[in-house]
């Protein structure tokens, strides 16, 4: 049975290689993506005006990964965005991103 987000806690999913990945924005996750990616709100009006990058959406997806599939790496989740298309990941980035901005 694939894991289902729970949306009250600010979850999202995407899809890799057949199975559903939950996206969880924890504290400890962010601050990874924040010290990997830079300010959290420099990347938010980045993906406001279309200039995230490829490598930052994926970024942010990986440090908020929660329950990954066993050997998930990070190049088979960025291939899996590039395979799906940007626009199948915009609804889990939103997610993210309005959790960044909103809080719980």
């Amino acid at each position: 049975m694939s894991p289902v987000p729970n949306h009250v806690r600010g979850e999202a999913a995407v899809r890799v290689a057949g199975e559903m990945l939950v996206l969880r924005p924890t504290f400890a996750a962010l601050v990874a993506a924040e010290q990997e990616l830079g300010p959290l709100f420099a990347l938010v009006e980045r993906a406001a005006e279309g200039l995230l990058r490829l490598e930052e959406l994926v970024g942010l997806f990986w440090h908020c990964r929660h329950e990954a599939p066993s050997g998930l790496t990070r190049e088979a989740l960025g291939e899996a965005v590039v395979a799906a298309g940007v626009r199948a990941a915009t609804p889990a980035l939103k997610v993210l991103l309005t959790q960044i901005l909103a809080g719980r």
